[in-house]
């Protein structure tokens, strides 16, 4: 058993004990004392200080919230004095952010927890709307509101537990990804370990090439949509045909790795070439159906494999992953079940070069951003803009390059964080998360290690870690085993100077796991080495037949 999780299983059970001692009414009145006393702090601005529940935990915490100018709203969850276990941590946001995010499971193990809203309310400024004619927000959301976050609650722990921290960690996935790579180039004294899963650090590119994805789905009156009107009412009501096209790529690359489950280990290796592998499934000129695919949804197909490429054949970023088909369909895919909207639309990307990404905002959204034949007015106090006419070109002419400076975090120089301060670093990517594509990441860790180690690997591997899930989705889910305690192997790593040389993930149907096997450190892969006749049989899937190489 690995040593976190032996420390893991003695923190569980002095917690347990803790819960059947008596906890006396002058000790949670000093609590609450020392809690409220917190609100007289001259040096930051407290509004509120109370001891608080803990749905995760039978012992209550102190819960702070602050502001700090302008409009960077913070929280902080402290475990009471007698449960804090010596470290903070600073949790990682999602999407747009713009609301407080809390980890009372972490704050159960003992963690004090900050987090804040990066500079805004989603609730009356939704999507990038923060962003618009605002530099100050855009600055605070690209990474001063998460470092100021930790200076304030560095300053709490040292208040309420008379002692600073023993050790700093970040954690967090997706837009929390980036913060916590923008932490190790930008502030690289602010933690001793970061864990940054599915980081959106290219964060232009990736948005932009979220809008370019919905063109080519909604192109030409929805031509090349993957989702079929089988009655002819104008409510795509099928996805049959991303079903079989996801089923043509594991037919041709499942097997690759040695296992048929269902999972591509390594989607790069796979050569799915549309207009080849789906010749046999081609419409006759003229006809759409859910049973066949036409030239315009091939093109689709094609394109979203390949990537957003401007006209000068520079690529901007990654196509999908081979395998990450029926993921498409919650994020880019028009169709009755929602109501023509998906969620990369409605979601995160909808507005994005509305606000956040050109120097000088072109135009506020228009009034349904599923209308793409709407044309945008483009004049008045307060004109539009129309996702459908952003310019891929634009990418690299420099328009948003005063936007690239504030939110993307691509400096592969970690220097100053991995080797000058020794601090950790743990990365995790699942390979079909189409949301934000695992090839970029990999792609940015191999820049790293060159820039940073001058590409020696073995040195490399002494700070910082590439795990690539196969078969995980975005931050978590997917057919593959995409379930781990993502913090303990790095508080193992800083404190006991023990690497991971592996994690042992785990896929659950109905609560029960059905799939498990170790995630490797990058470029090594978990490799089948059980039973030679039950490699397919899911039984067999278990962390001990298998090996990293």
């Amino acid at each position: 058993m690995p040593l976190y999780r032996k420390r893991k299983l003695l923190i569980t059970i002095i917690s347990i004990l803790f819960t059947n001692i008596s906890f006396g009414q002058g000790n949670v009145s000093e609590e609450s004392a020392a809690c409220q006393k917190l609100r007289q702090l001259n040096n930051l601005n407290i509004t509120s200080a109370e001891i608080r529940e803990n749905d995760q935990s039978n012992d209550p915490y102190c819960y702070i919230r602050g502001i700090i100018s302008p409009a960077i709203y913070f929280h902080a969850q402290l475990p009471l004095q007698r449960n804090w276990n010596g470290r903070f941590l600073q949790w990682g946001d999602g999407g747009k952010d713009g609301d407080l995010d809390f980890a009372n499971h972490r704050v159960a193990e003992g963690y004090a927890v900050t987090n804040s809203n990066t500079g805004h309310d989603n609730g009356v400024e939704p999507g990038a709307s923060f962003a618009f004619n605002n530099r100050q927000a855009e600055i605070d959301f690209g990474y001063r509101a998460v470092h100021l976050t930790v200076i304030a609650g560095k300053l709490l722990v040292n208040e309420y537990y008379n002692q600073a921290p023993a050790y700093s960690y970040f954690e967090g996935c997706s837009q929390g990804g980036r913060q916590g790579l923008m932490e190790a180039q930008r502030y690289p004294n602010d933690f001793d370990g970061i864990v940054a899963g599915a980081p959106a650090f290219a964060y232009q590119a990736l948005n932009a090439s979220g809008v370019w994805n919905l063109q080519q789905m909604y192109r030409n009156n929805l031509s090349g949509n993957l989702a079929v009107d089988t009655n002819g009412n104008g409510s795509y009501d099928s996805l049959k045909l991303v079903d079989t096209l996801h089923s043509q790529v594991l037919k041709k690359c499942d097997a690759i790795d040695g296992i048929t489950d269902g999972v591509i280990d390594n989607p790069m290796v796979c050569d799915f070439v549309p207009a080849q592998d789906l010749s046999d499934l081609m419409c006759p000129t003229g006809r759409a159906s859910d049973e066949c695919f036409t030239e315009e949804q091939i093109q689709t197909i094609t394109q979203f494999y390949k990537g957003p490429v401007d006209d000068s054949g520079r690529q901007v970023y990654p196509g999908k992953a081979p395998g990450s088909e029926p993921r498409w369909v919650g994020f880019y895919v028009p169709h009755k079940g929602n109501n023509m909207g998906p969620s990369k639309l409605t979601g995160v990307a909808g507005d994005h070069m509305n606000y956040l990404f050109y120097e000088e905002d072109p135009g506020i959204t228009i009034p349904d951003l599923r209308d793409y034949e709407y044309e945008a007015n483009t004049s008045g106090v307060f004109p539009e803009f129309h996702w459908k006419d952003y310019d891929l070109n634009d990418f690299y002419s420099g328009a948003g390059d005063l936007m690239m400076s504030i939110t993307d975090a691509t400096d592969p120089d970690l220097g100053q964080f991995l080797r000058d301060r020794g601090g950790k670093l743990i990365v995790y990517h699942g390979w079909v998360d189409t949301l934000i594509v695992a090839e970029d990441t990999l792609d940015y860790f191999n820049e790293m290690v060159d820039t940073t180690f001058s590409g020696d690997r073995t040195e490399a591997n002494n700070a910082a870690r590439l795990f690539m899930a196969p078969g995980m989705g975005h931050c978590a889910g997917g057919p593959g085993p995409n379930t781990w305690d993502k913090l303990a192997p790095i508080v193992d790593w800083v404190e006991n100077g023990l690497a991971p040389d592996f994690v042992t993930a785990e896929h659950l149907s109905n609560g029960q796991v059905d799939n498990q096997r170790p995630l490797c450190p990058y470029p090594k892969q978990a490799r089948y080495v059980g039973p030679a006749d039950g490699k397919d049989d899911s039984a067999n899937w278990i962390e001990a037949n298998f090996q990293c190489r």
